[in-house]
Order: structure tokens, then sequence, then C-alpha cells
């Protein structure tokens, strides 16, 4: 029996130092203000300020994270409401994007590929741009000051990424797959529901992902426009409508904004493992 071809090291040893010394710049100036962040959470307010400035806390606890839940009144409630404006755009997102997507891989139709360039176009445009625009037509729509004023122009801006994602990953699905269940008498959404999605779950849970967090992320211009009570203030809002009030407590202020993004993090962390791609690998026999 042949034994295996031994792999050769296409790096030199200096070429490995300059890679690794590459990636730990990048990853510094990436994680550097994180770490400042949660470190400044861990600072008496005090020390802050103090000459010279202590990188490492001195006598570090954390206090702020306790504190932090009296002096923003309603926090818990900011962090529900983020969660869930995320998730609802999230799903609809996803409802929309998947047969869109497929449509797209699959169907040749006239002027596909100038919607395509379209939907590149809408997302030229910042959201600030069109907020006098958007707040008419929440105010004409009725929704200022609910859920849906922040929902509604979040799935519209997100939309056409979701759709250049998922779009790549539809046109690597084989049609041999789609053939084989038409001949079985499947129509196209049974296609779709039972055969295309299962094996496209990979590049769903990116655009899920990506959806929650930019939609996430972009909260704060919406809802400052759209919306001005406070039961329906997502984080960023909540936070930015306390500390703007007075002195910034700066310790309670990064220790509430770490706490706030948890819950993106933990949903993440538990997806990522979805993030595998390769699954059609062996589903059309050679």
């Amino acid at each position: 029996m042949r034994e295996p071809a031994i792999l050769i090291n296409r790096y030199t040893w200096y070429e490995l130092i300059g890679i690794y010394a590459g990636i730990l710049v990048f990853l510094t100036f990436v994680l550097a203000p994180f770490v400042e962040g949660f470190l400044v959470s861990l600072k008496p307010l005090a020390q802050l300020f103090s000459s010279p400035y202590r990188f490492i806390p001195e006598n570090g606890s954390f206090e702020a994270y306790r504190t932090m839940w009296v002096s923003v009144p309603g926090f818990a409630r900011y962090i529900f409401n983020s969660f869930f404006i995320s998730s609802i755009v999230t799903i609809i997102v996803l409802v929309l994007v998947v047969p869109a997507a497929y449509a797209f891989a699959r169907f040749e139709f006239r002027g596909a590929g100038l919607l395509l360039g379209a939907f590149l176009a809408v997302k030229m445009f910042s959201g600030a741009v069109l907020l006098i625009p958007l707040f008419r037509l929440m105010r004409s729509m009725g929704v200022l000051n609910t859920y849906l004023a922040m929902i509604v122009p979040g799935v519209a801006f997100i939309i056409p990424t979701g759709i250049w994602l998922l779009l790549a990953y539809m046109k690597r699905i084989p049609r041999e797959l789609d053939e084989a269940a038409h001949v079985d008498g499947a129509s196209y959404f049974y296609t779709l529901r039972r055969v295309i999605i299962p094996i496209a779950m990979p590049g769903i849970v990116v655009v899920a992902i990506s959806s929650f967090i930019e939609s996430y992320a972009q909260q704060f211009i919406y809802a400052l426009t759209f919306n001005s009570k406070t039961e329906y203030a997502p984080l960023p809002v909540g936070l930015f409508a306390y500390f703007g009030r007075q002195e910034v407590i700066w310790n309670e202020l990064m220790a509430a904004s770490f706490v706030g993004i948890a819950p993106a993090v933990i949903a993440i962390f538990f997806l990522q493992r979805y993030l595998v791609s390769g699954l059609t690998a062996g589903a059309v026999k050679q």
C-alpha cells in the first residue's frame, strides 16, 4: 500500500514569522478598543482620570456591572427591545431572501442583472440620507413610535446584502438536485423547501448572523428618528438618552455596553457551529 505523500511546507520560517506578526498586529488594532473598554468597566471612576494613566486597573472590580442596573432605568427593557427588533428583522429577511436568492440562482429572466445591480445601488445610500423620506413614509403608514418604525427600514436595507450573500451559495448547489426532484413530480416550492434549504443551511445561517448583527448595529439612527417612546427604545438610544444628560459615568457606560452586546455574542457563539461549507460535496454522484 502506498504511503500518503507528505505535504511540502510552502512557507519558509521567516515568511511564517511575517504572517503571524501581521495577524498579531491586525488583532491588536481590532481587539485593543474592546480590551480597553472592558478594563475601564473594572476601574473605579476616580481612577479613570488619574495621572499617570494606568492601563491595568488597580483594585478593579465588577461593581459597575451591578450599579449600572440602577443607574440606567429600564436597562433590561432596552436589551429586550434590541434583541426583539433584530430577531424580527432577521426572520423577515430570511423569509424574503431565501426564495429570492433561489429564483436568481435558478431562473433566467429579463432584467435579473439590472435588478441585482439595483440592490447594490441601494447599499450605496446611507440611512442618514434617507431619514426624511423614511420619516414621511413611516408617518403616512402610522407606525411612528412602534417597533415597526425600526423593523421596516432595517429589513429594507438588509435584504440586498442577504440576497447577494445567499445567491453565491445557491449557485454552488448542483442543478441536478432540482432536476431529480422535478422528475419525481416535485414543485419548485417543494424542491426549495425539502431539497435546497437543507443543503443551503450554512449559507442561510451566514445570512441570519450578518442580518442580526447589522440590525443590532443600525438601530440607533432609526430609533432616534422614528421613536420617542421609552418602552420601544433599543439599547443604543437608551444609553444615549441617559448618559447624555449629565456627566458621563464611563465605567458604568462600558459595563452597560458589554452587557448589552452579550445576547448577540451568545447567539453568534451557538450558531457558529453551523458555519460549515461543503455540505454539497458528494450530493451528486460523479
